[in-house]
């Protein structure tokens, strides 16, 4: 029986309605296996890349281009821990590398890797002083140069702004996505989740090992569970039939579903130092025995915060430039969530090339090839 032979009943949508409904559903229902072949071909990651690096399970990302950059200082992507870099890089149209490397950027990203049981113990000295200092160093060596450009994103943001305070001399400016440096507020989910009433981190990694990634994924899902849960699937339902937005859709489900596990220390003492006690802001975090103090943070900085995040709500972030010892420091509030920042079709229209702009201003020309000459110092 066709939905316009059945008996109407005020509470039913009218004949007519219901048949477009069905009509609809037909329509959808036909069209699943190309909905199957998009999600089989999806592809991540727009820009091609090389390995140039590797320590442990860290791999340094180079991208690509085919005309020499038109600066001599470099960026360094530097993402979170808990996710993978390449949403920074997700597909064409939605890539906050592809911006920098047009702008004239030659531009790397770091790639933490996946650690394993036997990676517990490493913290943030292990992570900053160690394998982030390394990498770079390796982009000075490779590029020549005394400084690099550091772009960090949400976690990754923080660690940066860490590695600035401890390693001044090396960066020359400093943008920050969606950052947290302030955890003084309580006033979002997460903040009420991680408060130590509640949260036992020590009793956590006792048990695991390593922070693991389905716990951190069921988290991050559960802060907004009717939008990610529920209305991501109705959108894909009315959308079925439109290939880029399978496309864009399917893309983004790969990189939300491609989890790892924190390493056991690192995840403990970010939660307990920054998250629970609020050292970094406060200027009692010591890593490695120094102290962390932000005022050693003189280079120019771009901190971005988004509208929508909540994940990293606006104040968690914004903080930092009053923090900062820098006087030259630049805020912008950009009307998009924790991930449209750098996926989201009116940041890559409008927030990025500012950003690249911003960058250019402050970052020193190209007067000769010293790009990717290793052992060569400008």
């Amino acid at each position: 029986m066709t939905p316009s032979a059945l008996p109407w009943m005020p509470w039913l949508p009218a004949p007519a309605d219901a048949q477009a409904m069905w009509d609809g559903f037909l329509r959808r229902l036909a069209h699943l296996p190309k909905v199957a072949d998009v999600a089989r071909k999806v592809r991540v990651g727009a820009t091609p890349k090389e390995v140039v690096h590797r320590i442990d399970k860290l791999r340094l990302l180079h991208y690509l281009n085919d005309e020499t950059p038109r600066f001599e200082t470099p960026l360094l992507v530097v993402f979170a821990l808990v996710n993978r870099p390449y949403i920074l890089d997700l597909r064409p149209g939605k890539s906050v590398v592809s911006h920098f490397i047009q702008g004239g950027f030659n531009t790397y990203n770091l790639d933490w890797g996946v650690p394993s049981d036997g990676d517990r113990f490493l913290d943030m000295n292990d992570y900053i002083n160690g394998y982030l200092d390394d990498m770079v160093d390796e982009v000075r060596q490779r590029c020549g140069v005394e400084q690099i450009n550091l772009l960090g994103y949400c976690m990754g943001g923080s660690m940066s702004a860490m590695y600035t305070a401890l390693h001044p001399h090396k960066v020359r400016n400093l943008i920050m996505l969606a950052a947290p440096v302030d955890w003084s507020s309580k006033d979002y989910l997460l903040g009420k989740w991680v408060d130590p009433g509640v949260f036992d981190v020590d009793q956590l990694i006792e048990v695991y090992g390593n922070a693991p990634a389905d716990l951190l994924q069921g988290s991050f899902l559960m802060l907004k569970p009717v939008s990610t849960l529920v209305e991501k699937y109705f959108s894909f339902y009315e959308n079925m039939e439109n290939e880029k937005f399978l496309e864009d859709f399917f893309a983004m489900e790969t990189w939300l579903n491609d989890n790892i596990p924190v390493a056991g220390e690192m995840f403990r003492q970010f939660v307990k130092y920054c998250m629970q006690q609020n050292r970094l802001i406060k200027g009692t975090l010591r890593i490695g025995g120094k102290p962390v103090n932000l005022r050693n943070v003189t280079c120019p900085v771009l901190n971005l915060t988004a509208q929508q995040d909540h994940l990293v709500p606006c104040g968690l972030s914004t903080p930092f430039n009053d923090a900062v010892g820098s006087a030259d420091r630049t805020a912008i509030n950009f009307p998009a969530g924790h991930i449209g920042l750098a996926v989201g079709s009116k940041a890559n229209r409008d927030l990025w090339p500012r950003a690249v702009a911003w960058l250019a201003e402050r970052s020193k020309p190209l007067t000769e090839r010293t790009i990717d000459q290793p052992g060569r110092r400008a």
